[in-house]
Formats: structure tokens, sequence, C-alpha cells
């Protein structure tokens, strides 16, 4: 049994969180002019503090066991209280805005869905950097609680290469946790993470600046990319003034969504040769190469009957728009190139929609911000099909590997097939629950997908035409909040929080 702790409960720790937030498009605010939303978020920001202080005193006394699994039902049910808290100062700082509306907005920011329910030109610059700042700051949760209390109780991915049961503390980690309480790994990994999150997110802010982007949508993208939401005063790095080179320098970034070892254990002298071993890291190049290159080939033959083969620039540019956009959607970002119209209209042949939805579905690496079926999962598939396929050649061929390889075949393979299992029938039974709130079948489809692979722009690119969050019906809001927060939680989480023998182990 976990050692008793008087530190604050999760809920506590949230609400300092948002006080802190609110001080960024407080202090934007003040800075450019804008006083009344400035004034808006900072006396939100102290409210969020006092209320935090007096329910951190009141429960100071109270020492509990706060279990891994104690934090994990708390961090399920912030993820439905706490747009709530957070679309306080949007009330405020909005006018004519339904409730409903700010909170599926706030909901979609925190799980870093991203989608997007305002036009940009309907909310003011120090509204913007709220939805971006609150973006971000879920993605930094999502780092921080992967490490300290998914990761010990082997979900959110890590069942697919670890020898216990998901939701059990491996035999080898026994020890080790019994030593430290769960409270301690939180601030451990927030410790070593935080530092991290926030520098990548000011080195990227910092390039894009120097490269011609706007201070504010530098800050924005750069949050942004970090966590995977896809929020933007605009329609992305595509309307910004970056260009090119901008563009370049968010799929860098793009890394850290598809392999957490990119900046789990730091930046060490052996990083580049961590990065060539990953197993994710491999599978996300591959996919980014040859997805393209299909595209580019299928584009080039048009272009080859159409005798339009001295057309270099627009060559390139269909190339250069193809890799970006498939990376953007296989992290869940959604950011469309500005080279992606140009990727479709080079050849004359629309690029169908539906690869972008695999790709999502796919989603980046495991304890990243990313959503979807996870790299390594994928990977887990892969490798057990191809070992199928091989002993149906040479039945009685021995494969090697080691024991981790040996684990990630069978029981990893097992365990990724019934999420995926699990991933087919959730998007199921949301898409039936949208359609009958009266949208059809491939809007019902494109949203539920875009819900829980938690890539909200999906809904704009996917199908023939944009799909707008703000007409969709109360109850349809209501579903796609509740998808985003599965998604972003995964099923198996929820699976595991709802079976008892959880809360015996």
């Amino acid at each position: 049994m976990a050692r008793p702790d008087r530190s604050p409960p999760i809920f506590v720790s949230l609400l300092v969180a948002a006080a802190l937030a609110s001080l960024v498009p407080s202090f934007y605010g003040a800075a450019v002019g804008d006083f009344d939303n400035a004034r808006v978020f900072f006396y939100c920001g102290l409210l969020f503090a006092i209320a935090a202080t007096f329910i951190g005193i009141a429960v100071a006394t109270t020492p509990r066991n706060r279990t891994e699994h104690r934090y994990l039902l708390g961090l399920v049910l912030s993820y439905f209280w706490l747009p709530a808290v957070l679309a306080l100062p949007m009330v405020q700082a909005t006018d004519d805005r339904r409730l409903i509306d700010i909170y599926f907005d706030m909901a979609s920011a925190l799980t870093t869905t991203g989608a997007p329910i305002f036009a940009p030109a309907q909310l003011a610059d120090t509204v913007h950097l709220w939805r971006a700042t609150v973006g971000w700051f879920g993605g930094l949760l999502i780092w921080i609680t992967a490490l300290a209390v998914l990761a010990p109780l082997n979900l959110g991915g890590f069942e697919v290469s670890s020898d216990a049961r998901p939701g059990t503390q491996g035999a080898s980690l026994r020890g080790q946790l019994a030593t430290v309480t769960a409270a301690g790994r939180l601030r451990r990994a927030a410790a070593l993470l935080i530092p991290i999150y926030m520098g990548l997110t000011l080195v990227l802010a910092l390039a894009l600046t120097i490269v011609g982007e706007r201070p504010l949508f530098a800050v924005m993208h750069a949050m942004s990319t970090l966590s995977t939401s896809g929020i933007s005063a605009v329609r992305g790095p595509q309307d910004g003034a970056a260009g090119l080179t901008g563009e370049v320098l968010i799929a860098l970034f793009f890394v850290f969504a598809l392999t957490r070892r990119s900046f789990s254990n730091g930046f060490s002298a052996d990083w580049l040769g961590v990065m060539s071993r990953d197993r994710e890291l491999r599978l996300a190049i591959f996919v980014a190469i040859v997805l393209p290159s299909f595209l580019f080939m299928r584009h080039w033959l048009a272009a080859f009957e159409g005798n339009d083969l001295d057309d270099l620039g627009g060559a390139f540019a269909a190339l250069w728009g193809a890799f970006f956009t498939v990376l953007s959607f296989l992290t869940t970002t959604g950011f469309v190139s500005d080279s992606w119209a140009q990727a479709r209209s080079w050849s004359g042949l629309p690029t169908p929609g539906l690869i972008l939805a695999g790709l999502v579905i796919m989603g980046g690496g495991v304890a990243t911000t990313a959503g979807g079926l996870k790299l390594l999962r994928i990977y887990a598939l892969y490798k057990h099909g191809a070992r199928e396929i091989d002993r149906l050649i040479h039945p009685h061929s021995v494969a090697g590997a080691g024991r981790l390889g040996r684990r990630i075949r069978r029981e990893g393979a097992f365990i990724a097939w019934v999420f995926f299992m699990l991933l087919l029938i959730t998007v199921g039974a949301v898409t039936l629950a949208l359609g009958m709130t009266g949208l059809d079948f491939e809007q019902a489809l494109i949203l539920a997908l875009s819900a829980i692979a938690t890539a909200g722009p999906l809904a704009n690119v996917a199908g023939e035409a944009p799909i707008s969050y703000m007409d969709l019906g109360d109850l349809a809001k209501f579903i796609l909040v509740a998808a985003m927060i599965i998604g972003r939680m995964e099923t198996l989480v929820f699976i595991a929080v709802l079976n008892p023998t959880f809360w015996r182990t």
C-alpha cells in the first residue's frame, strides 16, 4: 500500500496551473493595449489562485493514500470540469457567445484536439492566445501524466512492451514504486519535463519570428506544434508570413510528437543515435516518405499525360505540400501546408481526404501529445503480421530480436489488436450517436474520427466541403466533447478505471 502524503490533490494543482496560464494573455493584452481583456484574464487568474489556496488549506490536514489509480481517476474527471473553469475568462472576454460553444472550445483545446468552432475574426488576439495557451498546457499535462501515472500502470501504449497486464504494475517496478509516492513521481516528472517543454516552445517561437512570422502567430504556432493542438489565430502556417522556411522549422519539431525518446531522457550526446534506433520514428519516417511519394507519382503521371512536366516549381511544391501535410496529420496537429492546394491542383486530381483520416487514426508516438492508435501499436501489429507470413514460408523457423522483440510480436500485438478493435467500436458508436442528431454518414464519421484522434482540423479538409463545428446542435457538441476526452485518455484507461480489479491491485 502506498504511503500517505499531504500533497495537494490534483484538482488543486490544476487550478494553480490555470491561474498561472491566465497570466499569459493578461500580460499580452496589457502590452498591446487590450486592457479590458487583460483585466478579465488577470481577475480570473486571481480567482483561480484564491480558490486553489482555500481548497488546499482545507485538505492539507487530511493525509490520503494517493496512488496512481486515484491520480488517474482525478485526471479523467479533470477533463470534464476543468474546461468549465477555463471557459470563465472567455465568457467575460467575448460578447454574445453561448456557454456550450465556449465549453466545447476549451475542452477541444485542453485535449489538444483544436477543433475550430469560432472563426478567427470573431475573437480578439488576446483570446486567441488564451486558446493556444490552454492547448499548450493540455500537451504539457499529457507529457507529465504519461510518464508519472500511465507508465507505471502500463497504460497509454506502454502495455505493448511491458510484461504486466494493463492497469497493473510490473514486477520489476513494484519495489521501485513502493519507495516513491505517486505525488513524488509527478513532481519529478514535472521538474524534468517542464523546462524541456518550455525551452522547445521558446526555441521554435524565436526561430519562426526570425524568419519573418508575426510574434503572436509565432508563439501560437510554436505552442500548437509542441502540443499538437493545431490552434491558430489564422488558418495556420499557410496564412503566416514565415512561408516555406517556417513550415520546415515546424516539421522539424514534429519529431517530439513522434517518439517520447526525443525528450523523455533529455538531450545527451547520443541523442541522434537513440533517435536512429527508435522504432516509432523509423515507422513515421517510412510513412512520411512513402505516402507523399505515392501522391507525388500520382500527380506526376497525370502531369505526364497533360504534357506539364516542365513545371518543376509546381512539382516541388506538390511534393513538399504532401510531405508537410502528411507529417502534420500523422502527429494529429492538423496544419495544412500552403502548398497543399497546389499539390491537389497541380495534376488536376483531387486528393481524397480518406488518406488524412487514416493518418490521424495511426497517430504519433506513445506518451507524446499526439492522439490516435499510436505508432508503437502499429509497429507491433506489423511485426506480428510479418512473423506470421514468415512462418507460412518457414514453419520451423525461430525468430530473433530478443525478449523485447518477442514480447512486442506476441503479447504486445495482441493488446494492440484489442485496442484497435476498441477504437473502431468507439468510432462506430460515436458515428451512430452523431447520426442520430441529424448529421449524414460522411459528416458523422469525419467528426467522430477527428474527435477520437484529437485532430479537430480534419473536419475542414477530409470531406467534400468543410464541416462547421458552430453549426452543430448542442447534443452533437456534447457527444464530441465526450469523444475528445475518450480519445485523449484512450479507451483502455476508461476500461481500467471502471474495472473493480483495477482498484484492488
